[in-house]
């Protein structure tokens, strides 16, 4: 595991916010030459720290009206029954995060679709046709409080 010192985690935090910025600006925000500040970012990189670069998309500019949280759960829990549904999950656009959970449901699905219609067909096409699920809660999102993509890096440096 790679040690991050004060300086990486401010490179880090900088470029969670803006991550087209360039180097030599960079470097002046976290007080390094543009080299040195360069072959730190090459590190990160290098490390799986940094594991790439997005746009950041508005949903609904693009037709996603429509987020959804779907709780699954599985009628079998093997490890070729995990696979399975796992592999599926991987195939489906729609879902944007999966997630294995404690507790009473197995895993959570985070789903963007332009509509409700486009919601049922995604259900009744794609997660209750899917082998080994046994049963399925959706939580439509209303409006969304708080969307951040970044990691909460600033209380790593206490």
């Amino acid at each position: 595991m790679t040690t991050l010192d004060r300086t990486d985690l401010r490179l880090l935090a900088v470029l969670q916010g803006e991550g087209r910025i360039t180097n030599a600006e960079l470097a002046e925000r976290v007080s390094l030459s543009p080299s040195a500040c360069l072959r730190r970012l090459q590190r990160l990189e290098a490390d799986g720290i940094i594991t790439g670069y997005a746009a950041q998309i508005d949903p609904q500019a693009v037709g996603l009206g429509l987020q959804a949280f779907v709780r699954v759960q599985l009628t079998k829990h093997e490890s070729a029954a995990i696979e399975g549904f796992v592999e599926r999950v991987n195939g489906w656009d729609e879902v944007v995060a999966c997630h294995a959970l404690t507790g009473d449901m197995d895993y959570l699905l985070h789903v963007y679709v332009a509509d409700l219609q486009d919601f049922s067909r995604f259900l009744l096409d794609h997660l209750l046709n899917a082998a080994g699920v046994a049963d399925v809660n959706s939580s439509f999102v209303l409006r969304t409080v708080k969307r951040s993509p970044s990691l909460p890096l600033g209380q790593l440096e206490r």
